[in-house]
């Protein structure tokens, strides 16, 4: 059973040469920009309105809820991927902290995280896209508008978030730089859409729409329709919104400087969307009634039409269209990445480990983007936030807890960022990941148990006897 324990030493470079190692191309601008694209976006875009009709005005609380819980894992990351600069993230650092089995678990999380989140995205821009094409008299058929599990009328395959999916993984074979030089670009252009949405509703601001504050109460609890309710309720699923500086960590073998870089990176990024996060959400709440753009698919558009910006909200829904892709980018970037250093490893087959000349692992994308695809095409928005934010707690909790061992154990390593107060900021963000977790919808955790449950019959089966710690 020692494959259970057996685990990879810290300083130790995983075996890569010729067509399986990664070149270092990223600077900390690109890795901020990197964070930020996959932040900032379907979070704020579209779940903003969903956050309102579980908590009401208390949405901005549960924004700031899921804001500290991601900053507190963020000062974790920020440690270890300084630490232990490889692609990989948690799965990496569990690895080195825990052991095989944990990593293998961790990775195998990573693996639906990323993937769904790529399809929450390509779903939330779709909303955006086709309420662009509605404004200028383009209206999809039903069958090709929803997929065939959002209970939509007629619905068969959501072909715009199909499309957007396969596209983006086009962008990312071009290149590892140039795509994060085009994801820059999209990333000024998002956050000035956003700004823009700040200014033009605060004229209509109102502080009266802020109450009553806590409608549906604190706790996480099934309203009597049957759906989850309250401040908590809508913290677990706004997380969705704030993670992805962990995306980050995926590209620790490609940053030139990855001691400063990545902690640049991750907390740059991560303070950066607290502040426009709030600023957004605030906006929102008091130009509108929570209860009217709850329903929308796109309900910044919605809130400035509302109140008469008729060409600002067919802007706005122009940027979403144009600027979130970047989310999708940062995501299926990290997947491929995980994938990258499980296969290196010998976990997955080694085959997906190989990369082409302009450095981008071919195989591991084009999968990633079949599947997301798939997922996009099918169900609906919340489920596939929801199971994506399952895979990204149990990450995060692995990475406070690797930190944690780590300092223990090996108080002698040398950080280039060392996490402030460890002995506090790690236990808090492994105890409010769990939280959160508790407070996803039950079938969100049985979905999650059950993907685990495959993960480790394959584990059992074939990788602990392929792993390159085994000898292989």
């Amino acid at each position: 059973m020692s494959f259970i324990t057996r685990r990879r030493a810290v300083d130790q470079r995983p075996a890569a040469q010729g067509d399986h190692e990664l070149a270092p191309t990223l600077r900390w601008p690109h890795l901020v920009a990197l964070g930020v694209g996959a932040i900032v976006g379907t979070g704020i875009y579209t779940l903003t309105g969903v956050g309102a009709g579980l908590a009401g005005p208390g949405v901005i609380l549960s924004f700031a809820i899921a804001g500290v819980v991601c900053m507190l894992a963020a000062l974790c990351y920020a440690e270890m991927a300084s630490l232990m600069p490889h692609a990989g993230s948690a799965y990496s650092y569990s690895y080195a902290g825990m052991g095989e089995l944990v990593a293998w678990v961790i990775g195998w999380s990573l693996i639906l995280e990323y993937t769904v989140v790529c399809s929450a995205v390509a779903v939330g821009w779709s909303g955006y896209a086709q309420g662009f094409l509605e404004a200028r008299g383009l209206v999809l058929p039903p069958g090709l508008a929803s997929g065939l599990l959002t209970g939509e009328a007629g619905g068969f395959i959501n072909l715009p978030a199909v499309l957007i999916t396969l596209a983006v993984a086009g962008v990312l074979l071009i290149g590892v730089r140039e795509s994060a030089n085009a994801n820059i670009a999209l990333v000024v252009l998002k956050l000035a859409a956003l700004a823009a949405f700040v200014v033009l509703t605060l004229p209509a601001f109102d502080p009266a729409r802020f109450s009553p504050f806590l409608p549906f109460g604190f706790a996480a609890h099934t309203g009597p329709d049957g759906a989850p309710q309250g401040v908590m309720a809508a913290a677990a699923l706004i997380f969705f919104a704030f993670y992805g500086f962990d995306a980050i960590s995926t590209a620790a073998e490609e940053a030139k400087n990855p001691g400063r870089d990545l902690t640049l990176g991750i907390i740059g990024s991560m303070v950066a969307c607290a502040v426009i996060y709030m600023a957004v959400a605030a906006a929102a709440l008091g130009a509108s009634p929570w209860q009217a753009f709850s329903k929308s698919d796109e309900p910044l558009a919605f809130i400035l039409r509302s109140g008469g910006h008729e060409l600002a909200a067919v802007l706005i829904a122009a940027a979403a269209v144009i600027a979130l892709p970047t989310v999708i980018m940062a995501f299926m970037f990290g997947q491929s990445r995980v994938f990258f250093a499980m296969a290196r490893d010998g976990l997955l087959p080694r085959g997906l480990a190989r990369v082409s000349p302009r450095g981008a692992p071919v195989r591991v994308t084009l999968f990633t983007a079949i599947l997301a695809s798939v997922i996009a095409g099918a169900a609906p928005l919340k489920l596939i936030a929801e199971l994506a934010n399952a895979g990204t707690l149990a990450a995060f909790v692995a990475t406070a807890l690797s930190m944690m061992i780590l300092r223990m154990q090996r108080p002698d390593l040398p950080r280039p960022f060392r996490t402030p107060l460890w002995w506090i900021v790690g236990p808090l963000a492994a105890a409010g990941c769990l939280y959160l977790f508790w407070s996803l919808p039950a079938l969100t955790r049985w979905l999650f148990l059950g993907w685990n449950l495959v993960g480790l019959a394959v584990y059992l089966a074939w990788s602990r006897r392929h792993s390159v710690l085994a000898g292989n």
